[in-house]
């Protein structure tokens, strides 16, 4: 426990139920090493390759993963809550069912990744690069999703209620059944979404044609509803 490992060739070790928690795994090559269910909680992983990781049920709370590389990695059901991963290449990843509660994400690059069933309230996703992401099933009320690429993500269903999507790029997204009450999306891009029966309401950003032109796709309008956002940006 607190070892140094940094800069240590694990790749493909098997570490399945490691209590491996406080310790120092910066620059570590992980390529495709097996992490089941370890305990990594409060690691240094930063600048850490974990390129095809097998980090399922992983607890990751408290990690420092800042430079750290996790394209193809399978982070089903793990526990990321309060994570840095600022800026990080997070392309292709398997993150269903995640916790990713207050996590800071802003500028990574999760493009392909799958996020259904994740739970992400409180997170920062700005600027980030969420093209072809599967939200289905994903919590994301209260979210910040300023100025991201979600050009063909799957939204469907998708509970968005009181998220900031201001300047967003949504062209070619599935808003299907989407709930967007209370969405700021002023400079949003909703050109050729999928809005059939998405619910709309309160809504910063949209002009009375861009209204009609939305109902004209299918889009539902709440405007009586009386919903607010509070302090935590929660419905």
């Amino acid at each position: 426990l607190g070892a140094d490992l940094s800069n240590t060739d694990l790749r493909g070790a098997n570490l399945i139920d490691t209590d491996l928690s406080n310790t120092d795994l910066s620059s570590a090559n992980l390529g495709g090493a097996n992490l089941k269910n370890a305990n990594l909680s409060g690691v240094n992983l930063r600048g850490a390759d974990l390129r095809h990781a097998f980090l399922i049920t992983a607890d990751l709370r408290g990690a420092d993963l800042t430079q750290a590389t996790l394209t193809d990695a399978d982070l089903g059901r793990t526990n990321l809550s309060r994570v840095n991963l600022k800026g990080v290449n997070i392309s292709r990843a398997n993150l269903s069912g995640a916790n990713l509660f207050g996590a800071e994400l802003s500028g990574a690059n999760l493009f392909g990744a799958d996020l259904s069933g994740s739970f992400l309230i409180g997170a920062n996703l700005s600027d980030t690069d969420l093209s072809g992401v599967n939200f289905s099933g994903a919590d994301l009320r209260g979210v910040n999703l300023s100025s991201v690429n979600l050009r063909g993500a799957d939204l469907f269903g998708v509970d968005l209620s009181g998220a900031n999507l201001s300047a967003a790029d949504l062209s070619g997204a599935n808003l299907s059944y989407t709930n967007l009450t209370n969405v700021d999306l002023r400079g949003a891009n909703l050109k050729v979404a999928e809005v059939e029966n998405a619910r709309f309401g309160n809504n910063l950003g949209l002009s009375e044609d861009m209204k009609h032109e939305l109902q004209r796709r299918g889009a539902i309008f709440d405007q009586t509803s009386g919903l607010t956002v509070n302090e935590s940006g929660l419905v």
